[in-house]
């Protein structure tokens, strides 16, 4: 009774007995190799934002790439690749919605009759419905699944680090001094679920004046760069305030974005889980 299913931190003897898994099994038409999470500690940093690029970039490599979008009560990545219509299923399951360059998409976005309907469900509903689009959608072969995650370290974080077989994780930020140790919440929360920090995007880290190239931190001084050495993470990337990357997510073109921003972070995510 209580088990939290650590081992590690159990005074009880039970050496004959083996912690229950509480991975959930994919879809039978389903083989996703790697599946990557996208965190923050807050909302409003550019997750999502982040996730979709994350996922381009792969896709540019000749990988197949995916996007579970779990958060649920605040879906945005179908707007990002300009998809509105629905998902479709059959008795195999539900399938992904394919944007332009061939990416898989499910969200609750492509459930719903209108985009602008809230989704008013409690956390244990939500948190079913994200390990229902793992086991009821017909991903097929997937080289990288990105799971978008709701801020924080509640329900569905949780859930999707129990259930889902991740890999590792990428936390988003902003330069924000308070920021810092919000960061350092999802930092520890992954390190005690046992699952390593592949890198850290400081997503608004600055502006590039256009016309001296100076650049200028608008939202003050970052600091992200001593958060990763603390915690032992070596890969930090830094997206820019710039007009072009809003007007791409606006406008439904985030996989036209132009920007080596996130090349060396998809280049040590493939050495990391190739290790």
């Amino acid at each position: 009774m209580g088990c939290s299913h650590d081992c590690s931190s159990c005074s009880e003897k039970c050496s004959d007995r083996k912690p229950e898994s509480l991975l959930v099994e994919q879809n039978h038409m389903s083989n996703v190799k790697n599946v990557i999470a996208v965190v923050s500690g807050k909302g409003g940093v550019g997750k999502s934002l982040v996730t979709s690029m994350l996922a381009v970039t792969m896709q540019r490599k000749g990988l197949t790439t995916a996007i579970l979008d779990g958060d649920i009560t605040g879906p945005s990545v179908p707007r990002e690749f300009g998809i509105h219509e629905k998902a479709k299923g059959t008795e195999d399951g539900l399938y992904p919605t394919l944007t332009k360059s061939g990416i898989r998409i499910m969200s609750t976005n492509l459930l719903l009759e209108n985009e602008t309907d809230p989704v008013i469900w409690r956390g244990p509903v939500i948190a079913g419905m994200v390990k229902q689009f793992w086991s009821d959608v017909v991903w097929g072969e997937v080289d990288y699944m990105f799971v978008d995650m709701p801020p924080g370290t509640g329900d569905v974080p949780l859930t999707v680090f129990q259930s889902l077989p991740i890999k590792g994780i990428i936390v988003v930020t902003s330069p924000q001094e308070l920021v810092g140790m919000i960061v350092e919440k999802a930092v520890n929360m992954a390190n005690m679920m046992n699952i390593p920090v592949l890198g850290i995007v400081e997503n608004m880290s600055y502006f590039e004046c256009p016309d001296c190239g100076k650049k200028h931190s608008i939202y003050g001084e970052s600091h992200i760069d001593s958060i990763a050495e603390k915690h032992g993470i070596k890969q930090v990337a830094k997206l820019p305030i710039k007009r072009d990357i809003a007007r791409w997510c606006d406008e439904g073109l985030i996989e036209l974005f132009e920007g080596d921003w996130l090349d060396e972070l998809s280049d040590s995510i493939e050495e990391a889980v190739a290790e």
